[in-house]
């Protein structure tokens, strides 16, 4: 399976003439009546909030470059990290394991005594 195809609940990151604009999730991918063609519903993760259906060529959504109204577009998926991996946690987890600092493990913190103060 290629890596690089985007599919419905995948968080993508959409370029404007080679530029990060905007982050959105692709809410579903429906067939259009041209074969190839896509209608691709996202939610634009900007203030406020906007859905888009865009009609789009398959490998469009798969991240080659395509235009709007002459404009450069490109969408890419975005691979959220494990938190396992996550470079600050491993950081973080190499930092405790050779001081050997039990006070670096996570704690959890009561929102309700913070709202107190």
């Amino acid at each position: 399976m290629n890596d690089k195809i985007a599919i419905e609940n995948d968080l993508v990151l959409i370029y404007f003439e080679d530029n990060p604009l905007s982050f959105a999730r692709i809410e579903s991918i429906l067939p259009d009546s041209k074969p190839d063609w896509f209608h691709v519903k996202l939610l634009l993760l900007q203030i406020p909030p906007q859905v888009v259906t865009w009609i789009l060529r398959d490998v469009y959504i798969s991240g080659t470059e395509f235009t709007m109204n002459g404009k450069r577009m490109r969408l890419e998926k975005v691979v959220v990290p494990d938190e396992a991996t996550s470079p600050e946690l491993i950081d973080k987890q190499n930092e405790t394991e050779a001081t050997g600092d039990v006070a670096g493990k996570a704690q959890v913190i009561s929102l309700k005594d913070i709202k107190k103060k």
